[in-house]
């Protein structure tokens, strides 16, 4: 079976929680005999084709990119028509408004999917004009996928324009790389921390917007453990300011990591913290890499897939959003009762067994497109 992925993005220009969501689900379905290939734009396509272990990386100009929207030229159109043909399944990934373009030209000879990953939250104005395109996308998919039961409950989308019969859940998951054998520098950690053996507190990810970490940053001070900020990206200037104007002394800004680097921390740190204040954050793919790892995490409630992956009072703690003080609480409260820690960490390992392995994901896309081409 042949599955063409269709996303704005993808390796190797940067990445995110959504290229790493497409990676495994090609990744965890290869193992069960199904081909993928991915069509994405890029500022600087050459080469045009990657051939990557998940699969081939089919690459066109990105002309533009208004609100964070990439949009292709002529080329694009055609080469996605080409792909299309290839494919007996075309597997959209929400949201990426000129995909829907892609769609509306394209040769529809094909079934087509769509994982709707996250609602348009910021540009609410475009979202509006958008509205009708979108609509018609979405009822000509066979089946439409929510990644939680929380998001497919609380998204208008979802609710509003998608029939009861095509909508169905799929968690995110991702391959067990927890006990991988690693050959790294064993003094990173001493670098960052002074003490490789000193406790600390990880919050990882692409620095945006909606990670809340300004949050964060406010409840430091009455953490008792240092905290690293691991990532980089459009909110880092400002959070490196707001530590040095608040003389914060235990946030260490590891910056932009390494898979091997990303490793280490997720092993070696005592609890996790994604302190997402905005719907944005619609599943947050590295509680499900903490988990792996059978770490404790710290999330905040927003009505989305945080809170599905992790559970509060079984593998962590959800605190109500832009709470300093109720953050910096349920983070001491690790810290200060280590055996809960532990069990809430063995807790996650557990869920991350049953929910989000590799295997789970694998199965039930392959089950998903087996039922779209029977």
């Amino acid at each position: 079976m042949k599955i063409l992925h269709v996303y704005r993005t993808y390796f190797p220009d940067p990445p995110g929680g959504l290229q790493e969501a497409i990676r495994q689900i090609a990744l965890a379905t290869k193992a069960l005999g199904i081909e993928s290939r991915i069509f994405t734009l890029s500022p600087t396509p050459v080469p045009n084709e990657i051939n990557l272990p998940e699969g081939i990386v089919v690459r066109c100009r990105s002309i533009a990119a208004p609100a964070s929207c990439n949009v292709g030229g002529v080329d694009a159109v055609i080469r996605f028509r080409e792909l299309e043909n290839w494919a007996d399944i075309v597997h959209y990934h929400f949201p990426w408004p000129f995909a829907d373009i892609l769609r509306l030209l394209g040769i529809h000879n094909k079934p087509a999917v769509m994982t709707y990953h996250s609602d348009i939250i910021r540009q609410r104005h475009l979202g509006s004009l958008y509205t009708p395109l979108m609509r018609m996308t979405l009822r000509s998919m066979v089946k439409v996928i929510a990644t939680s039961p929380a998001y497919a409950a609380t998204s208008g989308v979802l609710q509003n324009f998608v029939p009861n019969g095509k909508l169905q859940v799929i968690p995110l998951g991702i391959a067990d790389y927890r006990d991988e054998t690693l050959d790294y520098d064993s003094n990173y950690l001493k670098i960052l921390l002074e003490d490789k053996d000193q406790l600390f507190i990880l919050a990882l990810g692409v620095l945006r917007y909606y990670k809340g970490l300004h949050v964060l940053l406010e409840a430091a001070e009455t953490i008792k453990a240092k905290i690293i900020i691991a990532g980089s990206g459009p909110e880092e200037d400002y959070l490196r300011a707001f530590v040095i104007r608040k003389k914060i002394t235990n946030v260490i800004f590891a910056g932009r990591v390494s898979d091997w680097q990303k490793k280490i921390l997720l092993a070696s740190c005592h609890s996790l913290v994604l302190s997402s204040h905005l719907r944005s954050e619609a599943f947050g793919m590295v509680l499900v890499e903490a988990s792996m790892f059978a770490k404790p995490m710290v999330t905040c409630e927003i009505g989305t897939g945080t809170s599905f992956v992790n559970i509060n009072g079984e593998t962590g703690w959800v605190v109500p959003p832009e709470s300093p003080k109720q953050l910096a609480k349920a983070l001491n409260s690790f810290i200060d009762d280590i055996p809960l820690a532990l069990r809430m960490g063995i807790a996650a390992r557990r869920r991350y067994e049953k929910l989000f392995a590799s295997e789970v994901l694998g199965n039930e896309y392959a089950r998903l497109y087996r039922s779209v081409v029977g």
